[in-house]
């Protein structure tokens, strides 16, 4: 049988793996997004686990809000993308700076 320590050990590498994205590529929109997915994928992997543990069904309840939120954040965030690259032609971080005010 697995451990809750086994699903908390695999939530904490797969936030850390995000974080290591995060700070070592911060050029590509696309793979911070995906990294923001991964994190709360990791935080959902946790819920799930204690929810498991402690036979309680409020950890679930979470992972579904969590999981609404994500998607509704993947599409709005790609969708962004998508006319930010139409109208500047890349998706490079530091060449989109006429967001500045």
């Amino acid at each position: 049988m697995i451990a809750l320590s086994d699903y908390l050990l695999l939530g904490a590498l797969l936030f850390a793996i995000a974080v290591a994205g995060i700070f070592l590529n911060r050029k590509n929109v696309i793979i911070l997004l995906m990294c923001i997915e991964i994190m709360l994928l990791a935080v959902n992997t946790n819920f799930i686990a204690f929810a498991h543990y402690f036979n309680n069904l409020s950890g679930q309840i979470f992972v579904f809000f969590i999981l609404t939120v994500a998607a509704a954040e993947a599409a709005i965030g790609l969708a962004i993308l998508v006319v930010l690259f139409r109208n500047r032609h890349t998706i490079n971080v530091d060449d989109l700076d006429m967001l500045k005010g």
